[in-house]
């Protein structure tokens, strides 16, 4: 298997797709650290500062000295531009908000994994044609479960991720589940950056939760 698939398959394995930024460096790494102390082996760092850059250099790097089956990857790419800064760097796969088509093909290039993000029908027949394995439902909590539902029978066979706002609780994530995901991303409903005092038991238990409602 190429890299593409490998972390298609371990996405899909977990169940969820962590992500965060912070603009620090060390507490970046330990929030990973605690990730990843606490089941995760993917993950998403999301480009939402000029530190992206940086901090996600020295996450690759953590990375690479103690935690090598770990699949980094980098979210909030819209521009080719982006994508080239991250992918020069390691980034695994690249994640993005809206359905950028030259940044899908620079993603394929690489054989690396391309997430667009999608909010309709025809966004998501374009992401299809760009060859998009896995398409993320954003924004979730706006869209729903119900959402996913209808859409559902006219995409056959393509493999869906919602985004913002879901819950780690379990009827929300069996209404995901149900609908026919086949993973959540989950955010500032599991990292709060400012306090991470609770974060391995929360991922623990996400990872939980996620088992249970599939």
């Amino acid at each position: 298997m190429n890299l593409k698939e490998i972390v298609l398959d371990k996405i899909i394995e977990q169940g969820t797709l962590p992500l965060f930024f912070h603009h620090d460096k060390a507490e970046s790494i330990t929030i990973l650290r605690t990730l990843y102390q606490a089941g995760i082996r993917v993950f998403e760092f999301t480009n939402r500062g000029p530190e992206a850059l940086a901090v996600f250099e020295s996450l690759i790097a953590a990375r690479n000295l103690d935690m090598q089956d770990l699949y980094l990857g980098i979210g909030t790419i819209k521009s080719v531009e982006e994508a080239q800064q991250f992918l020069q760097i390691g980034a695994d796969f690249i994640v993005s908000p809206i359905v950028n088509p030259l940044v899908g093909s620079l993603v394929h290039e690489q054989h690396k994994l391309w997430i667009p993000g999608c909010m309709t029908p025809t966004e998501i027949y374009t992401a299809q044609q760009q060859q998009a394995a896995l398409i993320k439902l954003f924004p979730a909590n706006i869209l729903g479960p119900a959402f996913m539902s209808s859409i559902r029978d006219l995409f056959k066979g393509q493999k869906f991720m919602p985004t913002g706002g879901v819950e780690i609780e379990m009827e929300n994530l069996k209404a995901w589940f149900k609908s026919g995901v086949c993973a959540v991303g989950m955010g500032s409903k599991l990292i709060d950056p400012k306090d991470t005092s609770n974060l391995f038991e929360n991922t623990k238990k996400a990872l939980e939760f996620v088992s249970k409602a599939r």
